[in-house]
């Protein structure tokens, strides 16, 4: 069966979870400044120590799309 466009933009909003914290780590020249401080901690060190938890909501939000996805599934009648 083909994909209907809810599945599709449920699998694009997986990739988008799966693909940020990469995006947001990989490319350092935007967070490679120590202004704003937080607390006296430099933008650099904060901005990464803000993705541990922010990866772990990402990879939960997938995980809980995915298998929402895999229970629909096995809902749907064989043909």
């Amino acid at each position: 069966m083909a994909p209907t466009g809810h599945h599709r933009l449920r699998r694009l909003a997986i990739a988008v979870l799966l693909l940020a914290p990469a995006a947001g780590l990989l490319w350092v020249p935007w967070y490679a400044g120590a202004d704003p401080r937080l607390a006296g901690t430099p933008f650099f060190y904060w901005y990464q120590l803000a993705w541990v938890p922010g990866c772990g909501l990402c990879l939960l939000a997938a995980y809980a799309l995915t298998r929402h996805d895999r229970d629909d599934r096995h809902d749907r009648p064989d043909p």
